[in-house]
């Protein structure tokens, strides 16, 4: 897909949007059912199921996919699908490029073993591997809009108020 293609794809949705604000807001979701003999949870991705389990530092085997490795998954996508809309979008040229994520956890929280260590990522990194002969400046402006644009990346960055219910059935 080259620019012009892009924008031709973009366009009409864009135009849409510019006149109905509404039409622009989608909610997207997830669902997962328990495990039954195992401490797991299959995630139904659209594409495929993902049974999703205890990270080894927590007691796993291993065999699962640990939800925050897939946190990191959903980061890398996003950022490298993004960055190659810009990319387009703006005729920068990349011959290839590799994304890499990496999050620093403290399992001590997780595990209850000291309350004052956080549950959860204290840090996220992420990182541009590309082939390119574009100039700096084109460089840096292909890195601040992904930064800009990546949902993934703003929504790690700005946390969305969150909620929690639920319900008993039978």
């Amino acid at each position: 897909m080259n620019a012009d293609e892009l924008r031709a794809v973009q366009a009409p949705l864009k135009a849409r949007y510019r006149e109905e604000p509404s039409a622009a807001k989608v909610t997207l979701s997830a669902e997962g059912i328990l495990g039954e003999a195992s401490v797991t949870c299959k995630v139904s991705t659209g594409r495929a199921l993902v049974e999703a389990g205890l990270h080894p530092a927590s007691g796993g085997s291993g065999l699962a996919a640990c939800s925050g490795d897939m946190l990191l998954e959903a980061l890398v996508g996003c950022a490298g699908v993004t960055l190659k809309a810009v990319a387009t979008a703006l005729a920068i040229p990349l011959r290839s490029g590799k994304i890499m994520a990496e999050g620093d956890l403290d399992f001590r929280g997780t595990l209850g073993v000291d309350k004052q260590t956080p549950v959860g990522f204290t840090e996220v990194r992420l990182r541009f591997q590309l082939d390119t002969d574009a100039a700096p400046d084109q460089i840096a402006t292909l890195l601040k809009l992904t930064e800009r644009y990546c949902v993934v990346y703003q929504t790690l960055r700005n946390s969305p108020r969150l909620t929690l219910s639920h319900e008993v059935t039978g």
